[in-house]
């Protein structure tokens, strides 16, 4: 199997005049690598580009700062800025885009729809639309695969900055093809171009790559850890643990309230595909229960084809809410008016609604087939070939489609 070319290669291979000799801006952060580990900065500059700013999403330039932290801007030593685009501001000002001759993007996405970077790209994608300023995506693997997607489509009462835009839960795009469907339904009208990768196929999961993982947020350490977010990133919501502050994030679930075997074996005994929950007690150092022994379960893919994360998230939520009424509870989100926060992740009440009414998760996972379909098929024109046979197999919920483009 041959290794995946991502964008930053492509571009420096063979789409050199696009940057060679100009004036660049760059978001980026410590996963903007080329194969051989070399970040997307020096290789630019030893390629003839005149990198002049630095953009950098939530966590920083260097992937460090805590979720939900403030990020400032400062300069380097020899004077180059690095613009922080989550901290005064989560939108590239005028100001901030003066001088420059064409704004690059080169962040490894996760594949989920409340991961912030694809928001920090969409914001920024608009700012230099409204400029008129060349906008580049250097485009990067969904870790987790391009074929399958699933949860509700946000709703447009919904959006916050874990989602702005009509994407479900698990997307199946990758960052360049969420460009162009940005900028299409949009009608932004943006100079966008997006350097596809070669080689890569929606069936693929980030180590069928062949590339190198750098984590590209602190609680993001492994691809395992992208496979499973989308589901145990729900846990959020609520007043249980999903892990932050160990070294298994998203892969641990629990409470102090909780008793473990009995969570995992009423888990267990649903049957659920590609999924096995093995009781734990574990202490998180960070975050919701920090320094208090907490007990639950610990997530173990035994068949990451077979694998549905947003519903092995639901069935998290709908059990411990079952067993145990008195303890569980919704966490309000305090950057978005006190919503609560679960509403804002799956961009909908109805999720919530369903839950707290008993509605079987089954049910749940069957109310959105509808609107699934009708994403793919909008987002279908937008899906990008990556210089590799096109894969449509149709895996259960929906199949996004190839089609013949390369640059747009």
């Amino acid at each position: 199997m041959e290794r995946v070319s991502p964008g930053l290669e492509q571009l420096l291979d063979h789409h050199l005049n696009l940057v060679k000799g100009r004036r660049v801006g760059l978001i980026t952060n410590a996963s903007g690598i080329l194969p051989d580990l070399t970040d997307a900065r020096t290789a630019l500059q030893a390629a003839g580009a005149h990198v002049v700013a630095l953009f950098s999403p939530e966590h920083g330039l260097h992937a460090a700062a805590p979720d939900g932290t403030t990020v400032p801007s400062e300069r380097e030593a020899n004077g180059l800025p690095i613009y922080s685009l989550y901290g005064a501001t989560r939108r590239p000002t005028p100001e901030m885009l003066a001088g420059l001759d064409v704004l690059l993007f080169d962040i490894q996405d996760i594949g989920a729809r409340f991961y912030t970077y694809t928001w920090t790209m969409s914001l920024a994608l608009e700012a230099a639309a409204e400029v008129g300023l060349s906008f580049i995506v250097l485009d990067r693997p969904n870790p987790i695969g391009g074929e399958i997607v699933e949860g509700p489509v946000l709703e447009p009462a919904y959006a916050s900055f874990l989602g702005r835009y009509p994407l479900p839960i698990r997307h199946g795009l990758t960052i360049g093809e969420i460009a162009r469907w940005l900028d299409g339904t949009l009608n932004l009208e943006a100079d966008l171009t997006v350097i596809p990768m070669k080689n890569w196929r929606r069936e693929m999961f980030f180590d069928d790559t062949g590339l190198p993982w750098v984590p590209p947020s602190p609680a993001m350490p492994w691809p395992a850890t992208a496979l499973v977010y989308p589901g145990t990133c729900l846990i959020e919501g609520t007043n249980l643990s999903e892990g932050r502050g160990t070294a298994l994030p998203f892969h641990l679930v629990g409470a102090p309230w909780i008793v473990g075997r009995r969570l995992a074996g009423v888990l267990n005994r649903l049957d659920l595909p590609g999924i096995h929950f093995r009781p734990v007690v574990f202490q998180p150092a960070a975050q919701k229960w920090a320094a208090q022994r907490c007990s639950g379960v610990q997530l173990h893919v035994t068949g990451r084809r077979a694998f549905r994360p947003v519903a092995v998230g639901l069935h998290l939520l709908a059990t411990v809410q079952a067993l145990y009424p008195d303890e569980f509870a919704w966490r309000r989100s305090s950057e978005e008016g006190e919503r609560p926060h679960i509403d804002l992740l799956t961009g909908t009440d109805k999720v919530r609604r369903a839950l707290d009414g008993g509605v079987s998760v089954a049910d749940l996972v069957a109310s959105w087939a509808d609107e699934l379909d009708q994403f793919a098929r909008v987002c279908r024109p937008y899906i990008l070939r990556h210089g590799s046979t096109a894969s449509s197999l149709p895996i259960v919920e929906t199949s996004l489609t190839t089609q013949n483009s390369q640059i747009s």
